[in-house]
């Protein structure tokens, strides 16, 4: 079972939520327990050997790009510009596909950590993601009662053979996305250039029978606005994590 080689960090967006701390910087290059948010996921997508990320930049762009000219060893970086027109999720992957490749890659949002972890969670998406048909994509999911900075009613359950089904206007259900997944990047054939969500690819997925899940054995931190950022800083002071 081999990674993906490739990843992309989403760290494009405008944080309006994270303000007044995203006034002087992007929410990407916030601190948490001693590192940027996005030195967390490059370090993560490093320790499990994967040689490239593609990091995607619109606010503060010159900021980031800094951070990551300073920043020494794996994995190899490429910057995915994204200046002239802030995309969302899905038109991101969209214009960073020529740097992706034609194999699978991990999408990993910057405002997530993993506290607790057992089990490899990149290792558990692949081995997932190996068993299903193509083109598929396989999300990472947090429980409910392991999370913190988050509050819904959640975004999906889980069928018996890993299969996604989405949260019904009224109902509430036991996971949220954690924010990592591995996609096939045969799901973004025929996508135009255009702002819009991933949502719009799991739903395509979904249709063909090809969204899936596995869940992060561990504690998930959304690190989404200044409270959050508090309670992730509290909880990893406190767990040693």
């Amino acid at each position: 079972m081999a990674l993906p080689g490739r990843a992309i960090v989403l760290a494009a967006g405008r944080g309006t939520r994270m303000l007044p701390l995203t006034k002087t910087c992007p929410k990407a290059l916030v601190n948490v327990d001693g590192r940027t948010l996005l030195a967390h996921q490059l370090d993560r997508l490093r320790d499990a050997g994967v040689g490239k990320a593609i990091v995607n930049v619109h606010h503060f762009s010159d900021h980031v790009r800094g951070q990551l000219a300073a920043r020494k060893g794996a994995p190899e970086i490429e910057i995915s510009d994204e200046s002239d027109q802030l995309l969302e999720t899905g038109g991101a992957l969209v214009r960073a596909r020529p740097l992706l490749g034609d194999a699978p890659f991990f999408a990993m949002n910057c405002d997530v950590i993993w506290a607790g972890v057992k089990t490899d969670p990149f290792a558990a998406l692949q081995a997932k993601f190996d068993t299903v048909k193509k083109p598929a994509a396989v999300l990472l999911l947090a429980r409910k009662t392991h999370a913190l900075g988050l509050n819904t009613k959640g975004d999906f359950d889980l069928e018996p053979d890993g299969r996604l089904r989405r949260r019904g206007p009224d109902e509430a259900v036991p996971y949220y996305y954690a924010g990592t997944q591995i996609l096939d990047p045969g799901l973004l054939d025929g996508e135009a250039e255009r702002p819009f969500s991933a949502n719009l690819i799991w739903d395509k997925a979904q249709v063909q029978g090809a969204l899936y899940g596995v869940v992060l054995d561990g504690y998930w931190l959304h690190v989404g606005d200044p409270a959050a950022l508090d309670d992730a800083e509290a909880y990893l002071a406190k767990s040693g994590a």
